[in-house]
């Protein structure tokens, strides 16, 4: 069955934000913004993401959490290590968990389906870590397993518009955080133990070029690389890369070229994920833990008034 029926991917029309006006010419400065928490968890959180009714989603321990925008939250599922989120078309979900070593698939009430992606080359998946989609009917993901900069095994996939998973780049040091940009000719993804973000010129769905490094990302006082690793990102309607910086308490803020523009404080010491939303889509929501020890989580919001791109397929 074609991927675009079987996963809720058709029609994939992303909707389209970068023509309306933003709601602010430019980013407020560094220090013109003060992260509101919305609410906290038992532990650190991951994975933020919202559908099409405008709920807020997240990812901590075995559990994804479902949230208003005024912090109310209950339980929407429990797979074992969810992280990287994403809501299809028709209101299913993609999740990337860890423990199952799977990209699963959800209902629209949680109810766990037919993993999208569990193996590639007949090889199973390691950790599968977090993902973006395609507007041309797949899916790409990272899966970092075990690898670090001293085994530099991690990985990239992309999930065909027949549900078949293939290799797209390996050799990494910890792939995580990944984004298409909405021309889909650029796939943009973290490295997080070389504190830097990749640039894949696209050739085709699944194909990429070679790599080339979009940028290195400022360094922690400690001089430790674990207080210093890009997490999930996301983009806004100018193409801006919003990066969520481990152990730094910040977004790092990228232009198209990969020139840091901006520092944001994003309320969590172990900054782990950032997703636009609100009514006007004007707000980014940031995941991770208070404090260093991954404990508690907490979602905090930041005020921006500059539009997010928005990546939810509408509704069938």
């Amino acid at each position: 069955m074609n991927l675009l029926l079987k996963f809720g991917l058709a029609p994939i029309v992303f909707l389209n934000l970068a023509m309306m006006p933003l709601c602010g010419q430019e980013l407020p400065g560094n220090n013109a913004v003060k992260p509101i928490k919305l609410f906290e968890v038992g532990r650190y959180s991951e994975g933020v993401v919202f559908d099409h009714a405008g709920y807020g989603y997240i990812s901590w321990d075995k559990t994804v959490t479902r949230f208003e925008l005024d912090g109310k939250n209950s339980t929407f599922a429990v797979t074992g290590a969810p992280n990287g989120h994403k809501v299809l078309a028709d209101g299913t979900h993609l999740v990337c968990d860890a423990s199952q070593h799977a990209v699963l698939r959800l209902t629209k009430d949680g109810k766990l389906l037919e993993p999208a992606s569990k193996e590639c080359d007949d090889k199973p998946l390691r950790r599968p870590n977090d993902l973006t989609l395609d507007p041309k009917g797949g899916f790409y993901f990272t899966d970092p397993g075990d690898s670090g900069k001293d085994k530099l095994i991690g990985t990239i996939h992309y999930v065909d518009t027949k549900g078949n998973t293939h290799l797209v780049a390996s050799g990494l040091a910890f792939p995580n955080g990944i984004v298409l940009t909405e021309d889909g000719k650029r796939l943009l993804v973290g490295e997080s133990q070389l504190n830097r973000v990749l640039e894949y010129p696209v050739l085709e769905p699944g194909k990429v070029g070679p790599m080339r490094v979009f940028a290195d990302l400022p360094k922690s006082p400690s001089g430790k690389w674990e207080d210093n690793q890009p997490d999930g990102m996301c983009l806004d309607a100018k193409g801006n890369l919003y990066v969520a910086h481990y152990g730094m308490k910040q977004v790092q803020v990228l232009d198209p070229q990969g020139k840091l523009i901006r520092q944001y404080d994003g309320g969590n010491q172990l900054t782990s994920n950032v997703a636009f939303g609100g009514p006007t889509h004007d707000q980014l929501f940031v995941t991770g833990s208070i404090k260093a020890d991954g404990t508690p989580g907490a979602v905090f919001r930041l005020d921006l008034g500059v539009k997010g791109r928005v990546i939810l397929p509408k509704k069938e």
